[in-house]
């Protein structure tokens, strides 16, 4: 099943303030608040994407891998017998941290094997792993699986807590 979508053809998430405790100081006005375009910039950039998978006896397991954001998207790609793809597959929900404790980005989504991206797609994200790592995935590798997406369906993130706490809940 193909997952494709363009960037252009997504709506910018709903931003809000996150529901937290009030002893955590949140303020309720929208004051402060990032654009998605500043957590977007933050997930392009990332070298290390922390992903959270569930075992399937419910301990928690997490992993730091490299990936790639294109059209508002994680891509990972790894082998279909490692501890988190095994996990994933029996519960795709997860949670993505990108590897900073000051400028924070959280994404909550459904981990998807994808096999066979369109050669565009699979050139984008390529291309994508050449910008940021000594690494050079071969795409025809991903025509059997091997390739993970996360699209976010809630995302969180501030780089001055708790005046900039910000929450984008996507459509879709």
């Amino acid at each position: 099943m193909s997952v494709e979508r363009q960037q252009s053809n997504q709506a910018e998430p709903e931003s809000s303030r996150p529901v937290m405790p009030k002893g955590y100081g949140v303020p309720e006005d929208p004051e402060g608040m990032l654009p998605w375009s500043h957590a977007r910039a933050l997930l392009q950039d990332a070298s290390i994407y922390w992903i959270a998978s569930t075992r399937p006896d419910g301990r928690p397991h997490v992993i730091p891998i490299w990936g790639a954001w294109v059209d508002d998207a994680l891509y990972f790609e790894g082998g279909s017998e490692t501890r988190w793809a095994r996990n994933l597959r029996e519960n795709p929900d997860t949670v993505v941290h990108i590897e900073r404790g000051e400028d924070v980005v959280i994404i909550e989504g459904v981990a998807e094997e994808l096999a066979g991206p369109t050669a565009t797609l699979a050139a984008t994200i390529a291309d994508a792993f050449r910008r940021k790592y000594p690494y050079h995935p071969d795409p025809d590798s991903w025509d059997d699986g091997g390739l993970y997406v996360v699209r976010p369906r809630v995302a969180r993130a501030w780089n001055d807590f708790p005046r900039t706490a910000t929450r984008y809940r996507f459509s879709g």
